[in-house]
């Protein structure tokens, strides 16, 4: 399909940012974005195929459906996606993350636009399985006053009227589970906050300013490490749908060749601060401190020891396969926030 045109909802979020500029820069599509800030966009506003919004998805649904009926495709990225507010707002996560993707949802069926949308790595939950399949693998969650477990399941449901919609109503959809995607552009290192940011951005953060990491339960929990480049090559090849090969279809995009434990991460990051003449004494002085759960996230706090991403179906019918190692991801990030290199205005010129 020529002239293509895409509404990212959520287009200053880590993958929506990321993703705007992987379209712009390897296609002639047209994108229409929105969110609540632009400051991880700069460079692709710059870019005459990218219209950018500053609108709430809730407050401006009007503009949000006429966006939706103007585009071929759409991509619903809003969401509240930190552990930490699982337990403290799950209320506000209710209302973002399932109530008011629900409307954009049921405007992609009523106006017959292809939707692309994110699920989770989540919606396994303590599944057993040593690889988690997108189509065998039972979806297992904790007892109700986990409260940790919501967005899990608000996605899990999510997942399943998307795929009945698909089913009875002739919705044309992809769901895609991202499975611990890494980059610069996830979270500011120098400003995150405690037990809310992403656990690269918060060890990031204590080492560069001698302050304590904080190993949840000894950060003995492993997960597969997943590049933000690597992974907008996969949403990519979803957007394209050569011959319809993604239509109806569910992919995990992670890294199942990059699985280390949270202990292991910080430790590789202590190493790698240090070769930064700047940093290099208070990585040397580097504190670790084993914190249980409950103190850290709360009473309704639930943990994965592992998550495991098969990704079979993203590689046979895609033609995809991640090729960065986590060590090379962690130097990018750190090179962008303690140099001010990016990376990939380097590659654009």
């Amino acid at each position: 399909m020529a002239n293509r045109k895409i509404l990212i909802l959520g287009a200053n979020g880590f993958i929506g940012s990321s993703l705007v500029w992987k379209i712009l820069t390897d296609t002639d599509w047209e994108v229409v974005g929105a969110d609540l800030s632009d400051n991880k966009i700069t460079e692709s506003l710059k870019n005459p195929r990218f219209k950018f919004s500053k609108k709430d998805i809730v407050k401006d649904r009007d503009w949000v459906e006429e966006q939706v009926k103007e585009c071929d495709t759409v991509l619903p990225l809003v969401a509240i996606a930190t552990p930490a507010l699982y337990v403290k707002d799950p209320l506000r996560v209710y209302r973002l993350d399932y109530e008011a993707n629900m409307e954009i949802v049921k405007m992609c069926v009523a106006h017959r636009k292809r939707l692309i949308f994110p699920s989770t790595s989540e919606v396994y939950g303590m599944c057993p399985d040593e690889f988690f399949d997108e189509y065998k693998s039972n979806l297992v969650l904790g007892p109700i006053e986990k409260e940790r477990w919501i967005y899990s399941c608000i996605k899990q449901m999510l997942d399943r009227v998307i795929w009945a919609y698909g089913n009875h109503e002739g919705l044309q959809f992809t769901l895609f589970r991202p499975f611990n995607f890494i980059g610069p552009k996830q979270d500011d290192i120098k400003a995150p906050q405690e037990g809310a940011s992403r656990v690269l951005t918060q060890f990031s953060h204590n080492i560069i300013n001698g302050k304590t990491i904080k190993l949840v339960d000894g950060g003995k929990q492993k997960r597969a490490f997943t590049f933000i480049d690597d992974a907008m090559d996969c949403m990519l090849k979803i957007l394209e749908n050569k011959g319809g090969c993604a239509d109806g279809k569910i992919f995990n995009i992670g890294n199942p060749y990059q699985e280390y434990s949270i202990r292991e991460l910080a430790e590789m990051l202590v190493e790698l601060v240090g070769e930064y003449p700047e940093y290099a004494e208070n990585a040397k002085n580097a504190k670790i401190e084993i914190v249980p759960s409950e103190d850290y996230y709360g009473k309704g706090y639930q943990d994965v020891s592992r998550r495991m991403p098969s990704i079979k179906q993203a590689e046979e019918i895609l033609g995809w396969k991640p090729a960065t190692d986590l060590r090379t991801a962690m130097k990018l990030t750190l090179d962008y926030h303690l140099l001010g290199k990016d990376y990939e205005l380097e590659r654009a010129k």
